[in-house]
Formats: C-alpha cells, structure tokens, sequence
C-alpha cells in the first residue's frame, strides 16, 4: 500500500535508482487468454471473415493441457510485465484455475454465440452454470454478448439484460468494416461468410453497426447504468459516438491497435476519439491476432502511429481508465495514498521527447 508521495531530499543507503519512469500498474482492458495457444498460426491481413475461418479451423488444433499451459505462461508474463488487472473474455471454464491462482486480478467476460433465436435459453443457460462454476473458485465473472453478427437478437438482449444486472458489460464494436456493411447493407465479406454458412445474419438497417446493439440496449433500460466497454471501435464515427453517449452512462471505449492493424491494417480514430472526450482504455486482445500481450507495445504502436498524443495521457489510458471501468480506481490505477497499484518500471525512455523508445520494455518491482 502506498503510505506517502514526495519528493527524495537527501540520497540514503537504502535508496534504489532506475534509469527509466515509474507507472502504476497498467489493466489490460481487453483479452482473450483462452487463445493464448494460437500464437504464430493465423495469417495477417485477412479481415473479419478471413480471421473467423482460422478461429474456427484452429481454435482447437492442440490439446486442454497445452491450452492451459499456455495460459499460465501468458499470465504470468502479463503480471511480471505490470500488469495488476484484466477484462478478460472466455468462452468455456479452462482458465478459471488459472486465474484463481494468479495475483493478477480479473474480471471475466463469458462470452456467448448463437444466431439461431431458438437457442437462446439453452444457451443462457449454459453461460449461466458456467457463472455459478466461477463464483464457486472466487472468480468475478459474468454473462457478456459479443457482437451484433455473431448473435441473434434474442441473445443479444438475454445476455445484455444479465451483464447490465451485473454493473458490467463488454461488447465488441464496429471492428472491422465488413460489421458496418453487414448491417448497413446486409452485403460485404462477413455476410458472404455467414450466408454461405447457412447462419442467419442480422437485419439490414442502412444505419452504423452500433445503434443496432445501443437500440437493443434502450429495449432493456432508457439509461444504462452499468459499466459499458465497447472494445476496438476501428470504425467508429461522430455519429455512432454522439448516440452511445446519449444512451449509456458510464461508456469506456477499449483499443487494442496491434491486433487491429494484424486483422485490417486499420487503427480507431484516436484524434476524433479524444476530441470527443471519450474514456479510452488499452487491451492487448489475443495471440491469435497479435505477436505478444504487452502493454508496453501497444503503447508504441500509438506512439508511431500518433505521435502528438502525450504519453501521460496514453498511461493515463493503460491505468486509471482501465482500474476506472472494472470500478477498482480506489485501489488501482494511480499513485495515491492508500492504493495499491503495483509498480512499474518503463526504462529507455527517450527524455528529450518524452517518449518510449523501440527498446522501451516494462517490468514490476512492486
């Protein structure tokens, strides 16, 4: 626990000096640990459609033991490398032991799928056991939908209603164009996959993919008031953000910039995202669709890529905001008498321009 902050007057022989900055312990807003064994297999650049065809192929391509092994091993780099916190995503129950045993603190998505309408109550009630499976081992969980082409609307709605009844919702928004044209135009790639599937695929609305979960959302409440965490909005617009804002109280929109770009060379509007005054907090998503879990990367993909964000504000995102959205800012997310955040050193810093280098790596001294 942090018992005081001020300035060192006089050097003392217990004193220790590092070449580098001192940050909070960062929150990995956004991850699939679940995926941790597909590091390397997936091709980049293939878009949506192209990324569900090697989830669906390779998803599975090892054994639960290898699965778990590799979960561990990303877990704890994840911590040893700063991170106190997770919103993680899963699917099945394979890293619940993981996390219990782990000091790294998480709160876990569990995620569902189903297009069919009819599937909705054996499938709610799935997530549901799956819930009580995780409370039973102390773990934070809950029902989360996961996007608006993966699901009916049904299900949409059912595992919203339980998520909003939690304080918590995570959804993933607008990532890939293909979303937006299937839902503006009912047309695209992700319709062509679907379709050729046999899955059913949502209505055709001829308005931007995110008001048509936000007006399921008003179906459940005319003010949402739990935490909402809208997760990579790589196409996000002025339009689709004036009306998330009118309707959710307490909005925090996720990046994750290297696995955007790995998927769709694409990044979300940072600048029209700041101008906004959006929450914006850093996740890592999974090694499927990205080379490593470490906030420290992402931190300079942004760099490169958005040069004139500061960097305080970019820790900023990787910290309190995260802390701030899994409602732990008392005790996470910033130095403050009283917190404990975890400390972490950032080293090589470039201090003429206040910024990370390439050979900027992170790791926890506290």
């Amino acid at each position: 626990m942090i018992t005081e902050i001020g300035e060192l007057t006089e050097e003392r022989e217990s004193t220790e000096f590092y070449n580098g900055i001192l940050v909070p312990g960062f929150v990995n807003s956004h991850c699939h640990l679940e995926l941790s064994h597909l590091a390397g297999c997936f091709e980049r650049g293939t878009g949506m459609a192209g990324f569900i065809r090697q989830i669906n192929r390779l998803r599975n391509n090892t054994g639960k033991e290898e699965r778990v092994k590799a979960m561990a091993l990303q877990l704890d780099l994840l911590y040893k490398s700063g991170v106190s916190a997770m919103a993680d995503i899963s699917n099945c129950d394979e890293s619940f032991d993981v996390k219990a045993s782990s000091p790294l603190y998480t709160r876990t998505f569990l995620e569902v799928f189903g297009t069919e309408p009819q599937e909705c109550e054996n499938i709610m009630n799935t997530v549901r056991e799956l819930t009580k499976k995780a409370a039973a081992i102390g773990i934070d969980a809950a029902p989360t939908p996961h996007s608006c082409y993966t699901m009916s609307r049904q299900l949409i709605k059912a595992s919203s209603a339980d998520a909003i009844s939690t304080g918590w919702l995570s959804y993933h928004n607008q990532e890939s164009w293909e979303e937006e044209e299937l839902i503006m135009s009912g047309s695209g790639p992700l319709a062509q996959e679907y379709k050729s599937r046999m899955l059913k695929t949502p209505p055709v609305t001829g308005k931007p993919a995110l008001f048509y979960f936000l007006d399921i959302l008003y179906d459940i409440s005319q003010r949402i008031e739990a935490n909402i965490l809208l997760v990579h909005n790589t196409f996000t617009a002025k339009e689709s953000i004036k009306e998330a804002i009118e309707i959710v109280k307490s909005l925090y929109w996720a990046i994750c910039p290297l696995s955007n770009l790995f998927i769709h060379n694409s990044l979300p509007p940072i600048e029209l995202m700041r101008r906004e005054g959006l929450k914006i907090t850093l996740g890592t998503d999974s090694l499927s669709s990205n080379h490593i879990l470490s906030i420290v990367e992402e931190i300079k993909c942004l760099q490169t890529h958005f040069p004139n964000v500061p960097l305080a504000e970019i820790l900023e995102w990787s910290s309190f905001n995260g802390a701030a959205f899994l409602k732990k800012e008392d005790t996470l997310g910033s130095f403050e008498i009283g917190k404990k955040p975890g400390v972490v050193l950032i080293d090589n810093i470039d201090f003429n321009t206040f910024k990370l280098t390439t050979s900027s790596k992170s790791i926890r001294l506290v």
